[in-house]
């Protein structure tokens, strides 16, 4: 029995999509769902004091920014009626979110698909494929 939807959540229309999909099984289900806005970040151990404090800042906005898109969904489903929590992280998005699901066993991961040509189903595979892949639970890419 699924008991958590963890939804890739970036603010755009395929995330939407994977939002709306994961809330309306959830709520049939009375499962949560846990919304998961992943930045990129790659560590670079060659930078000097000043650089590293300069990234610090930068990465304390875009956390600040991450939030003011993740934030007002949550609330918006939470007055649905649903159990809703979020986690905005740095790193992989495919393993952060593999991360995130091995601590919910009874979870499954819902993301978006991104386009439909070829270089577009690309996109899609950076993530929808990894995950589908590497992940300890069940996947679904909505289209």
């Amino acid at each position: 029995m699924i008991k958590t939807f963890i939804v890739g959540y970036d603010g755009t229309k395929p995330s939407e999509r994977a939002l709306e999909f994961a809330s309306k099984a959830a709520k049939g289900r009375g499962a949560a769902v846990l919304v998961v806005h992943v930045l990129e970040w790659s560590p670079y151990s060659f930078l000097t004091m000043e650089e590293i404090a300069e990234r610090h800042k930068l990465r304390e906005k875009e956390v600040i920014r991450a939030r003011a898109v993740v934030d007002p969904v949550c609330e918006r489903l939470r007055t649905d009626g649903l159990s809703v929590s979020s986690e905005v992280r740095y790193g992989d998005p495919a393993e952060i979110m593999c991360e995130i699901a091995g601590k919910y066993p009874d979870s499954i991961i819902v993301v978006g698909r991104k386009g439909t040509s070829n270089l577009a189903s690309r996109f899609m595979g950076t993530l929808g494929i990894s995950l589908i892949q590497a992940s300890p639970v069940p996947v679904t890419v909505v289209p």
